[in-house]
């Protein structure tokens, strides 16, 4: 595949000159001209304008489909020629949100990584926001995220279902009482995770679902870390909302004590995000590797 094939298809998926030219880190004037040398090539229009927005046409959408199988065949070929020559089957770029990083993927990266030695992986973490960010600037391959919502430039598939629980230090007032009404989330003082995490976004959905006024809360502090609340929950007055996943090890040692709220259960699916285009067969074997995978 040539250089303007692959400009044509960033254009494809991004449905934006200015976006793609971003993406590929040329000028957007640039784009259009490898988009008209194709479009001459071809003797025929693969966009059209409609206003602001820009559209494949019929010609531009059969391109594109087979631009994708191409891909894809030589991507597979580069794999099974590494294969042969007893190479490195390639690396696979990985960003995970915090909660999933920390309690969920060691586990599951360590036996993947068993069955494919020559398999090299990289792995960077923050927040859902900034994993998908990165993975649409193609900066990782898969993104592990935890956020409710997601970017339509992306495609999403749930691997575990999680649930998000109160906590209380458990010498605190709220460890020792044990119990919250619906109403007092309004008023209990709250330790809360950043803008832009997955857990924050699933917390005040829930919250707006319940009735209670998420601009008007009593937010002690913001932590950026799981692990930080936590250690924070053990010295503060205030309850926290974590990853079930996060406290095990800490209801067990009796640092901290779950909180009942009466017919309150948050629930959300920890999910893979990808990209639309043809991945590398290592990255297909990671995707269905986790997706199978019990813990």
């Amino acid at each position: 595949m040539d250089y303007r094939e692959r400009v044509f298809m960033t254009v494809a998926e991004h449905l934006s000159f200015s976006n793609a030219a971003s993406v590929l880190f040329i000028s957007q004037p640039a784009v259009t001209k490898h988009v008209k040398e194709l479009e001459q090539k071809f003797g025929i229009a693969l966009f059209e304008r409609k206003g602001n927005h820009v559209f494949l046409t019929k010609a531009g959408a059969l391109l594109y489909d087979h631009l994708q199988k191409i891909d894809q065949l030589y991507s597979e070929l580069n794999d099974e020629i590494s294969s042969l020559k007893g190479e490195s089957e390639g690396t696979l770029h990985l960003g995970a949100s915090s909660t999933i990083a920390q309690y969920v993927l060691p586990k599951i990266l360590a036996d993947f990584q068993r069955r494919h030695s020559k398999l090299h992986i990289s792995v960077v973490s923050g927040n859902s926001l900034a994993m998908e960010r990165l993975l649409l600037d193609r900066e990782i391959d898969i993104a592990l995220v935890e956020n409710g919502s997601g970017n339509a430039a992306l495609h999403y598939l749930p691997f575990m279902e999680d649930r998000i629980v109160p906590v209380a230090g458990t010498t605190s007032v709220y460890g020792r009482r044990g119990r919250l009404s619906v109403q007092d989330l309004q008023s209990v003082p709250l330790i809360l995770r950043e803008q832009g995490s997955g857990t924050l976004q699933t917390l005040m959905q829930s919250f707006n679902q319940l009735g209670i006024q998420t601009d008007q809360l009593n937010v002690l502090i913001r932590l950026d870390a799981t692990e930080a609340i936590k250690d924070f929950l053990r010295h503060a007055e205030g309850i926290a909302f974590t990853s079930e996943r996060a406290i095990v090890q800490e209801l067990q040692w009796g640092f901290l004590r779950k909180i009942e709220i009466k017919n309150v259960v948050i629930k959300r699916f920890f999910r893979i995000a990808q990209l639309p285009e043809p991945a590398f067969s290592y990255q297909h074997k990671f995707i269905d590797f986790v997706i199978s995978y019990n813990l």
